[in-house]
C-alpha cells in the first residue's frame, strides 16, 4: 500500500500564469492610445488638429487670424419667479416644499410675461399643492415636474411667450 500513496508535501502548487494579466495591460494601454490619437486626429468628433491650428495661428501674430463661426445665442430674458413654499400633506418624510425657478422668455415678451407673473405664480403653486408624496419622492421626478410646469405656465402665458422654466430652487424640509 505504500507504493500507491502520493507524497503531498513533494507536490509544488502550480502558481497561475500572469501573461493574461500582462496581455489585458498592454491592450489597455493600446486601447487607450488609439483612442487618444483617434479624437486628437479628428475622426471621432473631436477637436483634432483644431487646437494645433490655433496655437500655430496665434505664433504668426494677426496676419493669419481666424474667424471662428460660433452660433449666435437667443435674446433671451430671464424672469424670475417668486419664491413658492407648500406645505406637504401627512405621510411625507418633510414638511414643506421651497421652491423658486425662472423663466426664460424671448426678449421681445418680456414685459407681457411679468405682467402675467401672479397668474403663472398661482399656477405652479396649485400645481404644487396638489401633489402627492410619492409624485416628489419618485427617482426623477425634478424632471417630470419640471415639464408639468412649463407646460402649465405656457398654457397661462402662450406657448411662445415661455421657452423654458429653469429650476433654481427645489428644497424639501
Amino acid at each position: 500500500m505504500s507504493d500507491a500513496t502520493v507524497d503531498d508535501e513533494n507536490v509544488e502548487e502550480k502558481k497561475p500564469s500572469k501573461l493574461p494579466l500582462i496581455i489585458g495591460i498592454v491592450l489597455a494601454l493600446a486601447g487607450g492610445g488609439g483612442g487618444f490619437f483617434a479624437v486628437q486626429s479628428g475622426m471621432l468628433g473631436g477637436d483634432g488638429d483644431h487646437t494645433a491650428e490655433h496655437s500655430a495661428g496665434s505664433d504668426s501674430g494677426a496676419e493669419s487670424e481666424e474667424q471662428v463661426d460660433t452660433p449666435a445665442l437667443p435674446a433671451v430674458s430671464f424672469i424670475e419667479v417668486p419664491q413658492v413654499v407648500v406645505s406637504l400633506g401627512p405621510g411625507t418624510q418633510a414638511a414643506h416644499l421651497r421652491f423658486r425657478a425662472s423663466l426664460e422668455v424671448p426678449q421681445n415678451y418680456a414685459a407681457e410675461v411679468e405682467g402675467i407673473l401672479p397668474r403663472v405664480q398661482d399656477v405652479l403653486n396649485s400645481y404644487l399643492r396638489a401633489l402627492e408624496p410619492r409624485d416628489l419622492e419618485a427617482p426623477g421626478a425634478l424632471v417630470k415636474l419640471r415639464g408639468q410646469m412649463l407646460r402649465r405656465v405656457r398654457l397661462v402665458a402662450g406657448e411662445d411667450r415661455v421657452r423654458d422654466l429653469l429650476v433654481l430652487e427645489f428644497v424639501l424640509n
